[in-house]
């Protein structure tokens, strides 16, 4: 089996590393080789390197790989041992340092690949065993199938660690807050204009509600994303691998990830194609339009005190102008709007990045996983916020919420059964003109007595929806 070719000190804290293209200088501690050391130079374009998660996925790829090599009997269980140490450090982030590679480099990834073989080869080699990068940490696989991989293990660990719990956090925080507010009837809009009543409790759990079918499309979208197409290598065949790789791949990544992981069936798909990763944006971009929805409510909410609605104050956390003293914004719901415009924005880039497949690869894997991860992380980091800073401690302005719901003409809408759509109208123009509560005016304008009129334009019954022809006093 080849080694690790000797490394020669030169002048300027430097070294001579090789690969099949020639020699080349590297920094003298960096623990990457030749091929990093290439990408290095070739890429300075937005100086971000790949994720955090990306690096971990990578680890956890290259650990598993060498055990299931030394099971199969492919590799010395010495050199499996030293791997498989190097590789979790790798993944742990003792090394992030030295994955420098722009995400903007060679479509495949392959520069990240042969990055973590490198480290994970010096940091082997270290321990005291000869270990190649290409022969050894990366025996059975491609960069081909192993970055399409990380795209999958990373994306899917950071929802199932990250993701599904803010976002359950902050679904449990609404509808407990609503809970908290039942009581409290409201005026419902509709196109911003005055609508039917219902309660806080009816209005916040529409809002758990959606973030509740977000998290089960998230969950079924998992099912898929979840398929690896380690063991496919360069194109899908499985070229240069035991046909029992990447079941066991699969099995042993799913130990040490803890999350399930299943080996693809189709290993042609999952390299030429990343639809999962896409579909998973996809519902990224739909918890962002939720989330968009909800923030914005919770601005127009509290857009005031004065002149605005002011049916509720979110929790003041810092001043909110630098020339009107007092002026307070509501600065979470706003960070929240634009996580979600970011969010959408990637979905297009990874979209479009997603299409860019020519026959038996994707071309563009790193912007793939980098803006996946980004969208994740940021919608998780996001959603705690709102669910903490501004749902948890907000407070309903009940003076302010009572006035408008009295004065609210649409609450004729439950007169419609008893005296019909067009004398409601007229009750409802005359007390929008006249600026009185709509009782006042029903009460010379139907016919109906009071007792009567109270039951139907009672607004906690409202919330209640169903037919009330009659009401409490009868007649009609």
């Amino acid at each position: 089996m080849a080694k690790r070719a000797t490394r020669r000190k030169v002048q300027g804290g430097e070294r001579l590393e090789h690969d099949s293209m020639g020699e080349l200088r590297v920094p003298a501690e960096a623990l990457w080789g030749a091929q990093t050391q290439r990408a290095v130079q070739n890429f300075p374009i937005s100086g971000r390197p790949m994720p955090r998660g990306f690096i971990r996925a990578l680890g956890l790829i290259k650990a598993a790989a060498a055990d299931v090599n030394a099971e199969l009997g492919l590799l010395p269980k010495g050199q499996a041992r030293a791997i498989r140490t190097a590789a979790l450090s790798v993944a742990a982030g003792a090394h992030d340092t030295d994955f420098p590679i722009d995400i903007f480099q060679t479509g495949s990834g392959t520069s990240s690949n042969m990055n973590a073989n490198e480290v994970i080869a010096a940091l082997a080699s270290r321990a005291g065993k000869a270990v190649h990068p290409n022969d050894d940490v990366n025996l059975g696989q491609s960069s081909n199938d192993v970055i399409p991989t990380a795209i999958r293990v990373s994306a899917q660990l950071a929802v199932v660690e990250s993701l599904l719990p803010a976002l359950d956090h902050l679904r449990l925080t609404i509808a407990r807050r609503g809970r908290s507010l039942d009581r409290i009837t409201k005026t419902g809009r509709t196109h911003l204009m005055d609508a039917m009543p219902l309660t806080f409790a009816q209005e916040f759990g529409a809002w758990a509600a959606q973030l509740a079918s977000a998290r089960e499309r998230l969950v079924d979208c998992g099912k898929r994303l979840r398929r690896l197409p380690i063991g496919g290598t360069a194109i899908g065949t499985g070229i240069n691998c035991d046909p029992r790789f990447g079941k066991r791949m699969a099995k042993t990544l799913s130990t040490l990830a803890r999350t399930r992981f299943d080996s693809a069936a189709d290993k042609f798909e999952g390299i030429a194609a990343q639809d999962d990763a896409v579909e998973l944006s996809g519902q990224l971009n739909a918890l962002a339009v939720a989330l968009m929805k909800i923030a914005n409510d919770l601005r127009w909410m509290n857009a005031g005190p004065l002149a605005g609605l002011g049916e509720i104050e979110l929790p003041a956390l810092q001043p909110g102008s630098s020339i009107m003293p007092g002026k307070v914004n509501p600065v979470i719901p706003e960070a929240t709007c634009m996580v979600c415009a970011q969010v959408m924005g990637q979905h297009t880039t990874i979209s479009i990045a997603g299409a860019s497949g020519n026959f038996q690869l994707n071309v563009m894997l790193p912007l793939i996983a980098a803006n996946l991860l980004d969208s994740i992380g940021l919608l998780s980091n996001v959603m705690r916020l709102l669910a903490d800073t501004a749902i948890a401690g907000l407070k309903v302005r009940k003076d302010k919420v009572d006035e408008a719901l009295g004065r609210n003409p649409i609450l004729v809408t439950a007169l419609n059964p008893v005296i019909g759509y067009e004398r409601a109208a007229a009750i409802a123009k005359r007390a929008y003109a006249e600026r009185r509560p709509v009782l006042d005016v029903a009460r010379e304008m139907s016919g109906l007595p009071e007792k009567q009129l109270r039951a139907l334009l009672d607004p906690t019954a409202l919330t209640k929806g169903g037919i009330r022809a009659g009401g409490a006093g009868g007649g009609g």
